[in-house]
């Protein structure tokens, strides 16, 4: 990257803008090893810091991934095309399908550390869906792995006065999943809304979905409710910001 006396970017940014300008013009391929701290202090000049940000730079953009005791690497996996409007509708998960189905094209999705439990929700949840003081929930936790890869790590809040007695309870609901379910026992979800935001992750996040402390997290929360207008579920996701793409597609 030609670069001027004037330029007043730090220089680890200007070393990581050069690198993305390498990726992005594919010079550097997915899975190609980038330099490491110690060409980039040789070929620029700088400190050994000055060239960990220019790397880390990357890393918590999502183009590269670290590999301990081999150096950073542009990253080889393909974003996830989130589709959030299709996803939901009642054509999928009501016909038995996967929501997941809109997005994974046939990729290899992996549904693990799943756990059930009754327990209490956390009380903005517990306020949300109306819960009396001490009433307890139906707690669903899933981790998803696409391609070999964590992206999303999600808890489901139930009234159990809802879940109980039904496959919500177990791990694996079956067909079309929990709201398959919901609709069985006289509580179909006819409306959905969802919270959108983004931060750095907590530790537990990080842990989670096996990402950088600096890569960034969407959190989504979506209420799912019945045709009375009562919320029957609240989905709270962490999903890693460099795997997914959102996208709603809508008529005007």
């Amino acid at each position: 990257m030609a670069t001027t006396d004037d330029d007043r970017r730090p220089k680890y940014q200007r070393i990581a803008d050069s690198l993305r300008e390498a990726i992005q013009s594919g010079e550097y391929g997915p899975g190609d090893r980038l330099p490491g701290e110690n060409d980039l202090i040789s070929e620029h000049g700088v400190a050994r810091m000055t060239a960990r940000q220019a790397l880390g730079v990357l890393q918590s953009e999502g183009l590269a991934e670290s590999r301990k005791g081999a150096g950073v690497f542009v990253r080889a996996f393909r974003p996830l095309r989130r589709q959030g409007i299709k996803r939901l509708a009642q054509d999928q998960w009501g016909t038995g399908r996967s929501i997941w189905a809109a997005d994974t094209e046939g990729r290899d999705l992996v549904v693990d550390q799943v756990s059930v439990s009754e327990e209490q929700a956390p009380a903005e949840f517990a306020e949300a869906l109306g819960l009396a003081e001490g009433e307890t929930a139906c707690v669903r936790r899933r981790r998803f792995v696409l391609d070999g890869k964590p992206v999303l790590f999600a808890t489901s809040y139930l009234p159990t006065s809802v879940a109980a007695g039904t496959p919500i309870t177990d791990e694996n609901p079956g067909p079309g999943g929990i709201y398959a379910r919901l609709a069985e026992v006289g509580w179909k979800p006819i409306h959905f809304r969802e919270e959108i935001r983004s931060r750095m992750p907590s530790k537990d996040e990080a842990e989670h979905l096996s990402i950088a402390a600096g890569t960034p997290v969407i959190l989504i929360v979506r209420t799912a409710f019945a045709e009375d207008g009562r919320p029957v579920e609240i989905n709270d996701m962490a999903l890693d910001a460099a795997s997914y793409i959102l996208e709603y597609a809508f008529d005007a």
